[in-house]
């Protein structure tokens, strides 16, 4: 852990270029929506599009993936940077704490792979606004299984680097002392590259130095909060490990954390994981798209990404890895530091797939090589123990 930071008052660590005032247009929809009170900087030239795209000319979509109507706006300054400006009601007190919270969280922190927050309003505004920079591409959750969502659009190559920069920006917050607290595929921004940029840290909490864990009353998302947190109240950074790991089935099956369309036990799509594995149909969960019958190195790294997904997934959160260990496990994965033998057997079963050996072999992630007595011995093998299950209540 680091040593934090003493912020005071975190609105001075903000950019001074960025002063916003109302102003009317005639022709804009949130301004005859709101009674005739627009938001412009005239000083810069920054303009508030409506987000919805009703008599939006400019043809600008919703930012960061949010399409909860005036929540979020477009926007761009005058030296050409596109902005989200998302709004916040100071009669709100829950909004306006996760105002201050989100200020002050950003402020701290200049990562690549986290939204950058270029400025905002005052926190005696008539409205509390805060400006970031654009991800023009949607989220992750979008890709999967959103409106973007298209077959075989994101490759497997594009989804390991999702996991990998996720990881890493995950495993800066850590460093830095802070917990996400609802880390999930829709607040997980993507550039036109498909880099990736975490967003959202309205409810992350700044950890105290050398703290084992902060007793707080649940926040999340369901599907991504873990059983621990939901029913002990104990946040930990682990707590981000395990809305990380249904991350990662995401990302493995295309399909959402919460789907009321499945049956009543498989809802939540970490159990949904679960039962395909007790089953030994493990591939039944893989997205059909990513060539993991047909390739076999897909394969592999697949198959290695679930098992580290499920060392995530541990009910006890002694038994997650740390998120720095993730990154390191997907960094190894990644670099295909695998021997691919194929053996070819008279009643056509599939491919064998053999780690490479090596001095690091003891802790490539792989759940073969660990000793957790409630963890399958590998999620392509008879998993017999059910010991270990996610939590159904959320």
């Amino acid at each position: 852990m680091t040593n934090q930071t003493n912020v005071t008052d975190p609105f001075s660590l903000l950019a001074r270029d960025i002063s916003l005032e109302w102003y009317v247009s005639p022709d804009c929809y949130l301004c005859d929506l709101n009674g005739g009170k627009c938001l412009t900087n005239s000083e810069n030239e920054f303009e508030c599009a409506n987000a919805t795209g009703t008599g939006n000319k400019s043809g600008l979509k919703p930012a960061l993936g949010n399409k909860s109507g005036l929540k979020l706006a477009l926007g761009k300054l005058q030296d050409g940077r596109e902005v989200a400006v998302k709004r916040l009601y100071e009669n709100n007190y829950k909004r306006v704490e996760q105002f201050m919270n989100e200020v002050e969280i950003l402020t701290r922190l200049h990562h690549k792979n986290l939204v950058s927050l270029y400025g905002c309003t005052s926190r005696h505004s008539r409205e509390l606004l805060l400006v970031y920079e654009f991800i023009p591409n949607g989220t992750v959750a979008d890709h999967l299984h959103g409106d973007r969502a298209m077959p075989c659009s994101l490759t497997w190559p594009i989804r390991m680097s999702i996991a990998l920069e996720t990881a890493d920006a995950l495993t800066y917050l850590h460093a830095s002392d802070i917990i996400h607290r609802d880390v999930k595929t829709n607040n997980i921004l993507l550039d036109n590259n498909f880099s990736v940029k975490v967003a959202d840290f309205g409810l992350s909490r700044l950890f105290p130095i050398d703290a084992t864990h902060v007793s707080t009353a649940p926040q999340g998302t369901p599907g991504y909060v873990d059983p621990e947190y939901h029913q002990c109240y104990r946040l930990t950074d682990k707590s981000d490990v395990y809305s990380f790991g249904v991350v990662l089935i995401e990302l493995i099956s295309s399909m959402p954390a919460i789907d009321t369309s499945r049956h009543s036990h498989e809802i939540n799509l970490a159990n949904l994981a679960i039962k395909k594995i007790q089953k030994c149909a493990f591939n039944e969960l893989v997205d059909p798209c990513l060539g993991f019958e047909s390739n076999i190195m897909v394969r592999q790294m697949i198959t290695s990404v679930a098992e580290l997904a499920f060392r995530c997934l541990q009910q006890d959160t002694e038994m997650r890895p740390p998120m720095d260990e993730v990154l390191e496990v997907l960094k190894r994965i990644e670099s295909e530091k695998y021997e691919v033998g194929k053996t070819e057997e008279v009643d056509g079963d599939a491919e064998e797939v053999k780690p490479l050996p090596s001095s690091e072999s003891d802790d490539v992630g792989l759940l073969k090589d660990m000793r957790l007595p409630s963890s399958p011995i590998s999620v392509t093998q008879k998993w017999v123990s059910t010991s270990t299950t996610p939590s159904a209540s959320v």
